[in-house]
Formats: C-alpha cells, structure tokens, sequence
C-alpha cells in the first residue's frame, strides 16, 4: 500500500475509533505491523498532526491538519446528524459505512463544545420497519451512474415477463419500501424507473454515454415535476 494511502487511513481511524487507541488496534484497522504503525504516527506528527499518547497507552487525535477548520450552529449539527443516521438506515452497508466516515471526519474539524453537541445530539433517526438490504447490483448501478457506462441487464415487470435491457443509469433512488434506478433505455428509447429488486443478471458493458448522464438526468426530472407525483403510478415504468 503506498504510503500517503496509509497515513490517510491511519487519519481516518484516529478520528472513527473511540479514543486513546491502543497502536494494536491501530495495526490491525490500517492492515500494518506495529513497527510501520510508530513510523506512520511519527510522520503524521512531523506534518503537523497534534497526537497525544504513547505505545501501551493509546493515541488521541487533538487536531488534524488535513481538515479546515468547521463551525456550525446546534441547529446544523442536529440537521447533519440526523440526515446521516438516515443513511445508515438505507440498507446499503457501502452507504452506511461512508456515512459514519463522513460524520468523524466532520465532528473531527470542531471545537470542542460543538463536537458535544454533535455526540450527544437530541434529534435521532429509527426505523421500526428497516429497509431491506441493498442488492448487490446497487454498487455497480452506483458506479455505472458515475463513470456514465451503459449497463445490460434482465429485468422482470409485475407480469413475471422478462425482457434484456440495455441502460445508461441516471442516478438512485430509495424510496419507502424499494430502491429504483432512474435511467434511460436503449430499447424504449425514453426514461424509464427500474426497480433494483427486478433486476437480474446486471453487468457493466463496454458502451459509454459520456458527458450526457447530467442533461439527460436534468431533463428527466424537469418530466417527472411536470407529470406531478402520481406519474409514479402509471407512467415511466420499465
């Protein structure tokens, strides 16, 4: 591993782990032996990393340079805690992962009273029904949306029919009980709203629809605004 990915994930556990952090613990989330671990906090603190502690009693992550430095209100905190926790609900564990990530590196960047505010926030997310997991595809779908590469694929509709597809996916979607996949279909020629749970068979094809995935997504929202909200029932199906 080359090493400024290592001193990254070494920040990156410094700021997710409960604190001081034995350096055994440290080796064993960055995947390193203990003697590379020294090394890599020695570094981390000559590039300016304030890290108190010591081997056989743990290291505390004080201030980190890689990150400017945040303010929020106590209003924003709660807003960003909450929208957070709901990822982590969403059934996609890639998702929830990135989400508790993204809050340590936030909660990381405040003062001290603000970082409080943040750990012990008043508003909470739960579901009494949780989503179902994520299917495997998602990921794919995710980075297919990103990298603007055509996808092929089998999809099932309501009848049990299954027809091959071939789409240029737009983006996602989690809905109360599904997650769809807003895209564009090469048979149909038009938009159309795929349900992840229907699909089968999924892989990346070679094609690629590059720089066209933001006009097509824009113009695909503009349509479902102007159909209203009951467009989901009966139009833009697969």
């Amino acid at each position: 591993m080359p090493r400024a990915d290592r001193l990254f994930r070494l920040l990156a556990a410094l700021r997710s782990l409960p604190q001081p952090v034995t350096a055994d613990r440290l080796a064993e989330e960055t995947e390193v032996s203990p003697r590379t671990l020294y090394r890599d906090i020695a570094a981390l603190r000559a590039g300016g990393a304030l890290i108190d502690g010591e081997a056989g009693v743990g290291y505390t992550l004080t201030e980190d340079p890689a990150l400017p430095p945040q303010m929020f209100t106590r209003l924003e905190v709660e807003a960003l805690v909450l929208g957070l926790a709901e990822v982590t609900l969403s059934g996609d564990p890639l998702l929830a992962k990135a989400a508790n990530d993204a809050q340590a590196k936030i909660i990381a960047t405040l003062p001290d009273r603000v970082q409080r505010q943040a750990i012990h926030a008043v508003s909470r997310s739960y579901r009494f029904e949780p989503r179902k997991p994520a299917p495997p595809h998602l990921h794919l779908l995710r980075e297919a949306a990103w990298e603007e590469r055509a996808v092929d694929l089998t999809y099932s509709d309501i009848s049990g029919r299954q027809t091959h597809r071939r789409i240029w996916p737009l983006g996602t979607v989690f809905l109360d009980r599904d997650v769809v996949c807003l895209a564009f279909c090469c048979l149909r020629q038009d938009f159309r709203r795929f349900k992840l749970a229907q699909m089968q068979d999924v892989q990346l094809a070679d094609e690629s629809f590059r720089p066209r995935r933001v006009p097509l997504l824009r113009a695909y929202l503009d349509r479902l605004r102007q159909e209203g909200p009951t467009s989901s029932t009966h139009r833009g199906s697969a």
